[in-house]
């Protein structure tokens, strides 16, 4: 891999990984957010929620540059990640909305609009590459799984 792909690889990644970082610091913290809440039924340890949001951020970064540096239609690739960055800020808001501010079914409603977006990028990703799309799949597996999460705890709160 020529050094400069390389780069490019990176700064997708890490530049995902910002979000993440700074979405967290801005939430305000997972750990408190239960003391104050029940729990919904299914709820993972705490400890899990970074670990897997590191790695589904590296793979959504991964599979943006897959996009950026493909040959396909700069028209097309703006597009695709035009839906990429839109499902990115969604995905920023949404917890700041759920733990920062409280506002459950708010954070919901978020998270559905997110759930769709998500669905539309990799239909769009799959257009160009479909590794691509099929990396974001886990994305939306657990972002399903939250959904079901927001929900449960709007519900029996």
């Amino acid at each position: 891999m020529k050094k400069r792909g390389l780069t490019d690889i990176l700064i997708w990644i890490v530049g995902t990984e910002i979000v993440v970082a700074l979405s967290a610091l801005l939430s305000g913290g997972f750990s408190q957010f239960f003391d104050t809440y029940k729990e919904p039924p299914l709820l993972p340890p705490a400890w899990l929620f970074p670990v897997i949001w590191v790695i589904l951020y590296a793979i959504m970064g991964f599979s943006a540059y897959l996009v950026y540096s493909s040959n396909a239609n700069k028209a097309l690739k703006r597009s695709a990640l035009n839906v990429y960055f839109i499902q990115l800020a969604l995905n920023f808001l949404w917890s700041i909305i759920f733990f920062r501010f409280d506002a459950l079914w708010f954070a919901f409603a978020e998270i559905l609009l997110l759930w769709i977006t998500i669905i539309l990028m990799i239909i769009k990703f799959r257009k160009i590459s479909q590794l691509s799309a099929y990396l974001n799949i886990p994305y939306l597996i657990w972002v399903t799984f939250a959904t079901y999460l927001n929900f449960a705890t709007a519900i029996i709160n």
